[in-house]
């Protein structure tokens, strides 16, 4: 499963630094429809959450995911369909941002199914166990797919990166069929939304955690280069080896102890890692406070995860994930914008600023936190 959902996410990185390219360079759009582009597949993805964890809930996390495969195969295949010679360029990028919806549609489909999936194949007491290891193949996904995306696009054109797109979800599809699908438990199923009320808490602590990381992906080279700084490039380095180290050799334990202790102390440290990088008189105490923060960033949504299943019946666990998850969606939807402003008033220093702060406000969260609800 751990397998599938690498292979499967990996179309979520492949276009990530290929369609803005294509977009601006080969079409002549603006870096305004550029970002249009680009921000619409959170939106599809925020909207479908919901129905992703009825599905996943009602057929099995195993239906949910080859479904979301099949979807975002059809969405590489949009893409390749809109790099075809001979096309308007608004002809192009309507196709695009079709296929833009339907990734997003696909990848809620699919990393709710296989969330949900890993976790009933283990059962609940080694859920953030599998929550650790579902969250590696994701990043490693992202790290991988985006370079080798603009390797293809550039040695080939965008039809090949497009082509990858493709071949990628139904690799997981493949691998992911000859696993083992597990009934979902019978109970009552709730609405969404009273879903959303049940674990609000722990997906609001997950919010304010994905504000430092999106901080890094989308300011951390601007920032090195108006301090005239090297090393830029090794920002997601340094966070990643943090990040993966912690995953690896901690990954049991949420399960070992309170999930609220285990995100309390994780925050803290991130907010040590923002701040590391808001003072940083160097490029290399700013890749240190990158590294702090993968730390703390490592298992936040594990930890929280863990205590988000407490709160429902098994019968919505797959609602759960969805919602879970959809609150990161908005994280790094939102704090861009936000932190753009920012930076243009205050400067990018003051974005790790914000990054902290954040960081902090999730740990004032946690401490107030409770368990299940009677």
């Amino acid at each position: 499963m751990i397998a599938a959902l690498f292979c499967g996410y990996l179309a979520v990185g492949l276009p990530l630094p290929v369609i803005p390219l294509f977009v601006h360079d080969k079409l002549g759009f603006s870096t305004f429809v550029v970002g249009l582009v680009i921000g619409i597949q959170f939106l599809a993805t925020v909207l479908t959450r919901g129905y992703a964890g009825r599905l996943t809930d009602q057929h099995g996390g195993k239906r949910s995911a080859l479904q979301g495969a099949a979807v975002s195969a059809l969405a590489g295949l949009l893409y390749f369909v809109a790099a075809m010679p001979g096309l308007s360029p608004t002809v192009s990028l309507a196709i695009i941002i079709v296929g833009r919806l339907a990734a997003g549609l696909g990848e809620s489909q699919f990393v709710t199914g296989c969330v949900s999936w890993s976790i009933a194949s283990v059962g609940p007491e080694r859920a953030g166990l599998s929550m650790s290891w579902t969250g590696i193949a994701m990043f490693a996904a992202l790290a991988i797919g985006a370079p080798v995306g603009m390797l293809l696009y550039q040695s080939y054109g965008l039809e090949a990166a497009m082509i990858a797109c493709v071949v990628a979800p139904l690799l997981a599809a493949a691998i992911a069929l000859r696993e083992t699908s597990y009934a979902t438990p019978a109970g009552p199923r709730l609405p969404f939304y009273k879903v959303i009320g049940q674990i609000w808490r722990e997906g609001l602590g997950l919010m304010l955690q994905g504000v430092g990381l999106s901080g890094l992906t989308a300011f951390a080279s601007l920032y090195f280069a108006a301090r005239h700084w090297d090393n830029a490039g090794l920002v997601m380095t340094a966070f990643g080896v943090g990040f993966i180290f912690v995953r690896v050799v901690l990954a049991t334990l949420p399960d070992r102890m309170s999930g609220y202790r285990v995100a309390l102390w994780s925050l803290v440290i991130e907010v040590i890692g923002q701040a590391m990088i808001w003072l940083a008189p160097n490029d290399v105490v700013a890749l240190a406070g990158a590294l702090v923060t993968g730390l703390g960033c490592a298992l936040i949504f594990p930890a929280l995860g863990v205590e988000a299943l407490k709160r429902v019946l098994p019968a919505n666990r797959g609602s759960a994930m969805g919602a879970f998850v959809a609150f990161l969606d908005i994280a790094y939807g939102i704090s861009g914008p936000v932190a753009g402003v920012i930076a243009g008033q205050f400067g990018y220093a003051a974005v790790y600023l914000f990054g902290a702060g954040c960081a902090l406000a999730g740990a004032a969260l946690v401490v107030t936190a409770r368990g299940p609800q009677s």
